[in-house]
C-alpha cells in the first residue's frame, strides 16, 4: 500500500496543491494544506470506494481540509475569479487604482461565496477552483449533474446580487 500511496502522491499532488492555491492565493500554505490533504487521505484511503475519480475524492478532502483550516483560524478569506465579475471593473492591468479595484472586488466576492450555505459553497468551490466538471460534482456530493448545475447557477446568482446590492457592480 506504502507503494501505491506513494504513486498517488506523485501523480495528484500537484493538481491539489494548485487546487489549494486558487483557494487561498499563498504557496506555502498550499504546500502545508496538501500535506494534510495527503495525510487525511492516508488515513481514509480504506474508505475511497472509486464512486469517483481520485482526484475528485482528494479535491474534496482538499477542500474540506482548507475550510477547517479557516475555522481554526477565524479567517473569511477565500479567493476568488468569477471572471464574468471581474469584468465589471476595468481591466487595465498596471493601474494601480484598478489593481485596488479588482482586489477590493475579489474580497466581496469571497465574503459573499463564505456567506453562501454549504451546498452551495461547496458546488461553487469544486467548480471555480477544483474545475471540476458538473459530472464530478455531482458524484462527489451525492446530487445529480442537473441538480450540480442549478446550484452553481444559484450561487452565481446570489454572488452578483450581493455584489450589486453592495455598490461593487453596476445594477
Amino acid at each position: 500500500m506504502g507503494n501505491e500511496f506513494e504513486r498517488i502522491y506523485n501523480e495528484y499532488s500537484s493538481g491539489i496543491c494548485g487546487f489549494l492555491f486558487k483557494l487561498c492565493g499563498s504557496a506555502s500554505l498550499a504546500e502545508e494544506l496538501t500535506q494534510e490533504t495527503f495525510y487525511q487521505a492516508w488515513k481514509s484511503l480504506h474508505r475511497y470506494n472509486g464512486s469517483c475519480e481520485l482526484f475528485t475524492w482528494l479535491a474534496a478532502i482538499a477542500k474540506n481540509t482548507y475550510f477547517k483550516y479557516l475555522r481554526k483560524h477565524k479567517r473569511e478569506y477565500l479567493r476568488c475569479d468569477f471572471s464574468e465579475l471581474e469584468g465589471e471593473v476595468s481591466s487595465s492591468e498596471d493601474m494601480p487604482d484598478n489593481i485596488a479595484e479588482r482586489n477590493e472586488l475579489r474580497g466581496a466576492v469571497a465574503r459573499a461565496v463564505m456567506n453562501l450555505g454549504e451546498k452551495y459553497r461547496d458546488v461553487t468551490v469544486l467548480r471555480i477552483y477544483g474545475e471540476l466538471p458538473f459530472s464530478s460534482i455531482a458524484e462527489l456530493l451525492g446530487i445529480t449533474e442537473n441538480s450540480a448545475k442549478v446550484i452553481f447557477h444559484r450561487a452565481k446568482r446570489y454572488v452578483e446580487t450581493e455584489l450589486k446590492r453592495s455598490g461593487y457592480i453596476e445594477r
